[in-house]
């Protein structure tokens, strides 16, 4: 079952990013969520189930305006190509299915309670995989879509991603805060330079998988497990603080380059205000991943817990993790 799944995500995916035609897209969209909803539902617990149906209600919301928005185009202009989105309500209406499927702000509520009730390795899935398709429908009907509202929405999803992330004391939740004001970045500059949005989704995938999997290694769940987590795997931890360095944006971590190209070009595009703003707003991001960073390093000995101590693990250590976390660290100096 769990084959099946994989294989039709991965249909779904490649039957979106590769389609001219709406109905086509939107079919691979449906596959890609049908396909997901078995995952998040698979630990018998109430929050999965709660999850499961709060994802299935955002998403097929979406998916239904995706559908009307293609059809008031098609209605409009005879088109049902993807790249010939000339209706205004209909780009209107993709821009708010999109946004919903990201879940970028205001349609941001369903995406950290549903990344807190999936496991980590769901929630990974669900906060890089699933993301690909829309960000794909939004690079190939981006000049179409309206300059304003969409830099409205980034900055807002920079500011609302930044700002909730503070008080947080679930890991899973961080992230989704976290994943939030990444995809903030991604949309600022999809109008000007789309091959930007694509590097800083690649990117910002190598880091959170690197998150994600150094964080179910360890079983690290929320911040209190991982003020004693160092003792699992000294390694994986010092590590896991780099990268989460590196997601903040720090130089000379990878992290920063995506960041410091959108700043560039947002100033050739004489958007200096919003150049500024979304810079100033990185920094609420930054507190909370030292926040986590300082959790999962400053209780090495010989500062004191009073935690209970845990076994160091004798696994061995993860090939892909050593690999991601050298790629989410050094990737830097590979910049033009």
């Amino acid at each position: 079952a769990k084959l099946i799944l994989i294989m039709s995500l991965a249909l779904g995916t490649t039957i979106t990013i590769s389609s001219n035609h709406w109905v086509l897209a939107w079919t691979g969209l449906e596959i890609n969520t049908m396909a997901i909803i078995p995952l998040i539902c698979k630990p018998h617990h109430p929050r999965a189930t709660e999850a499961t149906i709060k994802y299935f209600l955002t998403q097929s919301t979406a998916s239904a305006l995706i559908l009307f928005s293609s059809m008031t185009n098609a209605w409009s202009s005879g088109q049902w190509d993807i790249t010939q989105l000339n209706h205004p309500t209909s780009s209107l209406l993709l821009t708010m299915a999109i946004s919903i499927k990201l879940g970028l702000v205001p349609f941001h509520f369903w995406f950290p309670e549903v990344l807190q009730g999936s496991s980590l390795t769901t929630a990974l899935l669900l906060s890089t995989l699933m993301k690909l398709p829309p960000i794909t429908l939004l690079l190939l009907t981006s000049q179409s879509l309206n300059p304003a509202s969409l830099t409205l929405l980034a900055i807002s999803s920079a500011l609302v991603g930044g700002w909730m992330g503070l008080n947080q004391t679930q890991t899973r939740k961080i992230l989704a805060f976290s994943s939030i004001s990444h995809l903030g970045w991604m949309i600022i500059i999809i109008l000007y330079n789309p091959k930007l949005t694509i590097l800083a989704f690649a990117l910002y995938t190598v880091m959170t998988t690197t998150v994600f999997l150094s964080l179910s290694q360890t079983k690290t769940l929320k911040l209190s497990t991982m003020l004693i987590s160092w003792t699992k795997a000294p390694t994986l931890n010092t590590a896991l603080m780099l990268t989460l360095l590196s997601l903040a944006g720090l130089p000379p971590l990878t992290g920063f380059m995506p960041k410091w190209f959108i700043l560039q070009e947002l100033t050739k595009q004489e958007m200096i205000p919003a150049a500024t703003i979304i810079s100033l707003l990185s920094l609420l991001g930054l507190f909370f991943y030292l926040r986590l960073a300082y959790h999962s390093t400053i209780t090495l000995p010989p500062n004191s817990s009073n935690h209970m101590k845990l076994w160091l693990t004798n696994k061995m250590p993860n090939v892909s993790a050593a690999i991601l976390t050298t790629l989410s660290t050094l990737l830097l100096p590979l910049s033009p």
